[in-house]
C-alpha cells in the first residue's frame, strides 16, 4: 500500500460489510456459527440474544445495521422484532430451518429468508441486502 489507509473489506459487488449485525437465534451452536462467517466476511461488531425481549432491549441501547432473525425461537417467534427492526427501517432477513411450511405474516412476506443450515455465499448475499 502506498498510504497508511486500511482497507475495509467488501463484497463481490464493492460494498462494505454492514459494520454491526444482531443475531437473534436461541440455538448457541447456530449463533456461534453464524457469529465467526460474519466476522470473518469483515463485519465488526456481532451482538448474540436469544429471545424476543432480548433482542428488544439490545436495539433499544443501540441499533444494529442489520439483523439476522430466527423466526422460531423457544416458546415465541420473533415477529416483534421484525416490526421494531421495519419501524427503524434496519434492513433483516429471516432465517428458519423450516422452510416453506414456516407462516410469516404477510407483511413481511416478502422478505428475505435464510434456510438453517445456509451456505456462506447465502449468507453473504444476505448481508447485501440494504433494503427493509
Amino acid at each position: 500500500m502506498l498510504n497508511d489507509e486500511i482497507m475495509a473489506p467488501a463484497f463481490a459487488d464493492g460494498t462494505a460489510p454492514p459494520t454491526d449485525v444482531l443475531i437473534v437465534e436461541d440455538d448457541p451452536i447456530i449463533a456461534i456459527d453464524f457469529e465467526d462467517r460474519l466476522l470473518g466476511f469483515g463485519v465488526t461488531s456481532v451482538r448474540t440474544v436469544g429471545s424476543v425481549a432480548q433482542a428488544l432491549e439490545a436495539i433499544s441501547k443501540r441499533p444494529p445495521d442489520f439483523a439476522l432473525l430466527d423466526v422460531e425461537l423457544i416458546r415465541e417467534k420473533s415477529f416483534a422484532i421484525a416490526e421494531r427492526l421495519t419501524a427503524l427501517k434496519i434492513p433483516f432477513v429471516f432465517v428458519t430451518g423450516y422452510g416453506a411450511e414456516t407462516r410469516i405474516p404477510s407483511q413481511f412476506g416478502a422478505r428475505p429468508r435464510l434456510q438453517k443450515p445456509c451456505s456462506s455465499e447465502a449468507l453473504e448475499a444476505a448481508l447485501q441486502i440494504r433494503r427493509f
